[in-house]
Order: C-alpha cells, then sequence, then structure tokens
C-alpha cells in the first residue's frame, strides 16, 4: 500500500481508508472485514456487537456538552463491488486493493477502489477514533451485503438502534444532498435447451465485446452508455438471420449491479457463408461503434476463428433467446415527472449465461416508484416467457420516499451553503440507498444521504476526489456539531 495515500489530507478519514482496503472484503464473503471492524471497535474500547444477520454496531457515547442533543446513526456498508480489467491480474479473496494518487484522485490499479462504500465507513472510523471531535452520541451501524442483495439492510431488526437521526455516507456528489432513492428488484429468466452436434461443413468463431466503460447500473443508467450484453445480442442477432448462425456459448457482463463491459460468445456459421458473414459483421461493427463514437470511444469488437464447438443450441430455442432479448427493456424506461433529471425506472440487462444446455439471464430493475418498477418488471417477465423461460423475482427492496421537511436536512443545507456560499443540490437518486429499507423498521428516523465526490463507481475506472474529501470531511465535522438538541 503506497504511503502516499496515508499522507494525504485529511490524515485520519485516509489512513483509515487505507487499514479498510488492506482487508478482502467482497460482498457475501464479509467474514475478514466484521471481524476487522469488531476489533478496531474492542479496541477502541467502545461498545460492540453483532446482529443476527452479522451487521456490525458500534457504540460511542457523547463529547462533553453534546449530552443533550438528538443520538445520530451514522452508516456505511463493508462490503465492496469486485470489478477488474480483463488483463489485470488480482484475486479479491485474498489481495488488499492496490491504490495510487493520480493528481486529485485516488485510483486502484486494475480494479474497482472500493471507495464505495469505503470512504463512508472510513469516515466513521475516523470519528469513532478521535478524541477531540465534538459529537452527540454515535451508533455507527456497518451493514453487509449491500452491493448484492442488501441483505444486511433488509434483516436489520427494529429496536436495536436507539438513534433518531441517521447519517448515511454512501452517496457519490459532494454537492448532493439525498433525501430519496429508487428500490430495485432482480428479474432472472432461466430454461434448459437441448445441445445438438455441430452439422458438418460448419466454421467456429469467437465473437468478443470489450472496451466498454461500464459503471454503475442506477447512477450511470442515463449516460447512453453501451450494455454488453445487448451489442452482442445484436450481433448474434443479424448474423443468425442472415447466415443462419448457431450459438454454442454466450458469457456476458459479470454483477447485477454493473453496466457489463464484456462478452464472449462461440458461434458457427456454415463454411459456405464463411467469407459473406465475416463481411457483413465487419459492416455492423462499423455501424455500432460509429453509434457508440461519443460514450464509448474505447469499443472493440473482434470476431476470429476458433476452435469449432463439439454441440450448439437448438436453433428453436436459439430465435427465442435473442429475440427475447432484443425486445427485453435496457436503460431508461421512465423519467420521474416530480424531479427535473431523475430517472425514475430503469432496467439493466446484467448477465447473460448459455452453455452446456442452460440458459440464465440476470436483470436488475429500479425505481423509485413501486408500481412501475413491477411494471417494469412484468414487461421482462412477458418477453423472457414468450421463449419459455420461468422468471423470477427476487431481492426486492423499497424506495426511500423524500421527505422535504426534514428537520436534519434543514441543518446540512444551512451547514453547506454558509461553507461553501452556495445552496447544496436536494435531490433524490436513481441508486440503491439503505435508507428506505432501514425506514422500514425504523419509520421516526430522520434520514439523509450524503458523501464525497467519487466517480466510476462499481467500474475500474472508480476513482475519489481528494480535494472533494476535504471538503467531505469539514462538512461532517460541522454537522456533528449542530446536531438538534433532543427536545
Amino acid at each position: 500500500m503506497s504511503q502516499e495515500i496515508r499522507n494525504l489530507e485529511p490524515k485520519a478519514l485516509w489512513n483509515k481508508f487505507a487499514d479498510l482496503n488492506a482487508v478482502p472484503r467482497p460482498s457475501k464473503k464479509e467474514e475478514r472485514v466484521i471481524e476487522f471492524m469488531k476489533n478496531f471497535g474492542n479496541n477502541l474500547g467502545l461498545e460492540t456487537f453483532e446482529d443476527e444477520i452479522r451487521n456490525v454496531i458500534i457504540r460511542k457515547p457523547a463529547t462533553t456538552g453534546m449530552e443533550n442533543r438528538k443520538p445520530i446513526v451514522m452508516q456505511g456498508h463493508l462490503d465492496m463491488v469486485h470489478q477488474k480489467n480483463n488483463d489485470t491480474i488480482f484475486d479479491f479473496d485474498t489481495q488488499g486493493i492496490d491504490m495510487f494518487v493520480d493528481g486529485d484522485w485516488v485510483r486502484a490499479r486494475g480494479t474497482t477502489l472500493g471507495a464505495d462504500n469505503g470512504l463512508g465507513v472510513a469516515t466513521i472510523m475516523a470519528i469513532l477514533e478521535s478524541k477531540d471531535i465534538p459529537h452527540p452520541a454515535i451508533e455507527a451501524l456497518f451493514t453487509i451485503d449491500e452491493e448484492t442483495g442488501m441483505t444486511g439492510a433488509l434483516n436489520l431488526k427494529g429496536g436495536i438502534l436507539q438513534g433518531q437521526i441517521l447519517l448515511n455516507l454512501d452517496t457519490e456528489e459532494d454537492d448532493e444532498i439525498d433525501i430519496g432513492c429508487a428500490g430495485g428488484v432482480d428479474v432472472t429468466a432461466t430454461r434448459s435447451y437441448n445441445e445438438e452436434a455441430t452439422p458438418d461443413g460448419s466454421v467456429g468463431y469467437a465473437i468478443t465485446v470489450r472496451g466498454l466503460n461500464g459503471g454503475h447500473s442506477g447512477m450511470d443508467i442515463h449516460k447512453g452508455l453501451g450494455n454488453a450484453n445487448k451489442i452482442m445480442n445484436r450481433l448474434l442477432f443479424d448474423a443468425f438471420e442472415n447466415f443462419g448462425l448457431q450459438i454454442a456459448e454466450i458469457n456476458g457482463g459479470s454483477l447485477r449491479n454493473a453496466i457489463p463491459r464484456e462478452s464472449v460468445a462461440i458461434v458457427i456459421v456454415a463454411s459456405m457463408y464463411d467469407e459473406a458473414y465475416v463481411f457483413d459483421m465487419q459492416e455492423i461493427i462499423n455501424d455500432i461503434k460509429t453509434e457508440f463514437r461519443t460514450t464509448e470511444p474505447n469499443l472493440t469488437i473482434e470476431i476470429v476463428p476458433c476452435e469449432l464447438p463439439t454441440k450448439v443450441m437448438d436453433l428453436g430455442v436459439q430465435e427465442g433467446l435473442l429475440r427475447s432479448i432484443y425486445a427485453a427493456h435496457n436503460g431508461v424506461y421512465r423519467m420521474s415527472a416530480d424531479m427535473e433529471d431523475l430517472v425514475e425506472t430503469s432496467n439493466n440487462i446484467a448477465r447473460v449465461i448459455v452453455k452446456e444446455g442452460e440458459i440464465s439471464i440476470q436483470n436488475l430493475t429500479r425505481s423509485s416508484v413501486e408500481t412501475s418498477k413491477m411494471d417494469l418488471a412484468n414487461g421482462l417477465r412477458a418477453a423472457y416467457e414468450l421463449f419459455g423461460c420461468e422468471v423470477t423475482f427476487g431481492g426486492s427492496y423499497p424506495g426511500w420516499t423524500p421527505n422535504i421537511k426534514s428537520e436534519i436536512l434543514d441543518v446540512l443545507t444551512a451547514i453547506y451553503e454558509k461553507q461553501n456560499g452556495e445552496k447544496a443540490k436536494v435531490v433524490a437518486c436513481h441508486a440503491g440507498l439503505e435508507c428506505g429499507i432501514l425506514g422500514t423498521n425504523y419509520p421516526n428516523m430522520d434520514m439523509i444521504s450524503f458523501g464525497p465526490t467519487i466517480h466510476g463507481a462499481h467500474s475500474p475506472d472508480e476513482r475519489a476526489s481528494i480535494s472533494s474529501s476535504q471538503k467531505f470531511w469539514k462538512f461532517v465535522l460541522e454537522i456533528l456539531a449542530n446536531v438538534p438538541e433532543n427536545k
């Protein structure tokens, strides 16, 4: 770990981030970071415990003179999204993140950085460790598995937390204060298919789509970025209709909450169409690259000869697969009519796997309106069921309804304007914050979300602004000093 990270200001924040990033913490494999956090709290002599689902809670009493302020919950999630570049050799299960400074940014070498939500967690750790920062009574809530199912928040029982105000430190633009977010549901389509022997007189090809930006499937869904699964399907559909292409395998995308950056397919065509197929595909590739030249300048599509596969998909099922993915909505479905520039409802076709007689298509549908979320989810279900898939809805979680009369919102907006000479943007976001879920068991808790500027979350281009972290730290300290009295 580079010492240059630990020398950044504020050192209290960056040192805790460096400590945290030395601990592997993939979603659903948080055992090591849970023990790390429990040891951290116990070594400070603070009340530290796990709940039944393994969220970690650490309590710190109010500093002298702050005992009459409302008790607060400072909250972040322990897990991080694991994405790496195709040519990066890295084991997320055993290695700490390799960070470096690039101008005003902290980055990781070829992987996600973990600033989402590591900077929020590190901020809370620095406050817990501090001896000279005024603050009311604090409950630090470190949830698990936020990125792949919100498991920690969904299973946090009522009655455990005593705080009246929740500060969620998991947003990614330092001039925004979030008061609402989208809910989500996983839509997964599966079915079996018969494999057939590869016909005589065939040639094999490997099609690779790569070089896309990827990114957060909520926060970046409106940017017109390419989806590797949709692009691959377009290539396969055209070649199937014109040259009778048959599919042996598809492996597209990675995580449900990341816009897919890469897809690989193994296919065959009749040798009599070989030259015509390659020529036609090159024209389509040129068209696609032209369409995405602004948003995806590094897009690469390659079609190269490969070893002939021994088996391919049944043609009837293949046609249904390609038509259903073409029909399935990807991207923004509806913009909010109530908040300017807010995506209300969207879908990300996140993962497409076709191999050895099994098909799996994984989608993440988001919306700040529950009925709109289910409307789109049902539309996806219809598209996939039309070709015989079994479709399941899972991991559903609610959105967070904005409260413009929030007392803590008034505190934050006043402090922000005083510190920065301009008003903060009070927004709702199209990401899945845990506030809406936590509010189901703590309906009277006043909640707010804010954070430092982080770009490229959920992709290897993830980076955290150093100057923004300084602005954010100053903001946090002033908030803690001005929490309302407990009347």
